[in-house]
């Protein structure tokens, strides 16, 4: 089924059709949610709302992009949203949850082990999660597209709506600002 039928059929109610569309993008959208999120958790629970907003505006989908550009934007724009709702509540949060009653330490930041990394390289990945964590989020999303999705500098352009030498400049950026994170760490 191509994308226009497959769009056709959801926007129809063809309920066979919406589960297809599920199912082939799913595992996309989940490894792309999680790239920005560190947390299977929340990043199942941000899928489950990457497919419901796919479902109600599906309708205004209108061919000009791929089905699955369209669908990465979505779940870029989620995850950026929750990330930027979470900073909100934490710098709030964190301020009440620091310490308990007895003025003791509470608050013990997450420790995010990606599903796919291996066990000898944890300790790194940490370490690189953390730094791309600290890119601007423009960067961050080229970099996590290219470097997570294996996602085309022309497909990461249809994505966030930029041209190609934007993507090119934007990555340039992001790999120029892990290597000065990281370097303190890997210096010899």
């Amino acid at each position: 089924m191509s994308d226009q039928e497959l769009v056709n059929a959801v926007t129809g109610g063809d309920t066979k059709a919406f589960e297809q569309l599920v199912s082939t993008y799913k595992k996309s959208v989940f490894n792309t949610v999680l790239g920005f999120l560190h947390d299977i958790e929340n990043a199942e629970e941000i899928t489950q709302d990457v497919f419901v907003k796919v479902y109600e505006t599906i309708g205004g989908f209108k061919g000009e992009a791929k089905l699955s550009t369209w669908i990465y934007r979505i779940s870029v724009n989620q995850a950026l949203d929750y990330l930027r709702k979470a900073k909100r509540k934490k710098r709030f949060g964190t301020l009440l949850s620091l310490f308990n009653s007895e003025n003791e330490v509470v608050y013990q930041p997450v420790n995010f082990e990606h599903p796919g990394v291996l066990m000898e390289n944890k300790e790194k990945a940490v370490l690189l999660f953390k730094a791309i964590d600290g890119l601007p989020d423009k960067q961050k999303t080229a970099f996590l597209l290219q470097k997570i999705e294996h996602c085309s500098q022309q497909k990461i352009a249809e994505i966030m709506q930029l041209n190609e030498g934007a993507v090119e400049s934007l990555l340039t950026r992001a790999k120029l600002n892990l290597r000065k994170s990281l370097t303190r760490y890997y210096a010899s």
